[in-house]
């Protein structure tokens, strides 16, 4: 997956995140940003990365954004190892 592609991806989960009021508040504190900013960290990789870390917490969400957005259960994880700060684990 190209970086670009990963954005695209993950300012869609930023989006919909946004628009979940039971989660937006999750991500908010687990992130430590504040709503104000997100719209000015929208294009940071950094930050991006870390809203797809908090979506793929949790199947669930993972589901209910890739049903929204038409998108395979398997490419936010994807999107994730493609920007920064994200290292494939390997269970070894």
């Amino acid at each position: 997956m190209t970086p670009e592609r990963a954005e695209h991806i993950a300012i869609s989960a930023l989006a919909w995140l946004a628009g979940n009021d039971e989660l937006l508040p999750l991500f908010l504190g687990s992130s430590g940003a504040e709503a104000d900013d997100i719209r000015a960290q929208a294009e940071n990789p950094a930050f991006l990365g870390s809203v797809l870390e908090f979506l793929t917490m949790d199947d669930a969400w993972v589901v209910a954004f890739c049903d929204v957005i038409a998108l395979k259960y398997e490419e936010p994880l994807m999107a994730r190892y493609a920007l920064p700060g994200a290292q494939a684990v390997h269970w070894t």
